[in-house]
């Protein structure tokens, strides 16, 4: 039986994948459009930064845009590398699964 491919478990997470798939598109995003665009609520998204940060996969950056506080992140490519890989392994993983099934 082949090896399976191991799955990097910071990028597994439902809510962080999603984060770093929206970001893998743009330069940057604001913390707002991404809470929209996920549903997430702030106290998890903020565990979910955290976490991406501390693997340095997302950078932030807080600025104030007409009085209002903004928070940007974008994608390192650190965090472009890993999720690439991410998604090798994940073709890897689920190719052997279509040609088994």
């Amino acid at each position: 039986m082949p090896e399976l491919p191991e799955l990097n478990p910071v990028i597994h997470g439902k809510l962080r994948l999603a984060l770093l798939s929206l970001l893998s598109g743009v330069d940057g995003a604001e913390e707002k459009r991404l809470r929209e665009k996920t549903g997430s609520t702030d106290g998890n998204l903020g565990a979910q930064w955290m976490k991406l940060e501390e693997a340095g996969y997302v950078a932030m950056k807080k600025r104030v845009v007409l009085r209002k506080p903004q928070t940007l992140y974008r994608m390192t490519e650190k965090g472009r590398a890993a999720l690439s890989e991410y998604v090798e392994a994940l073709k890897q993983l689920l190719g052997n699964a279509v040609i088994s099934g």
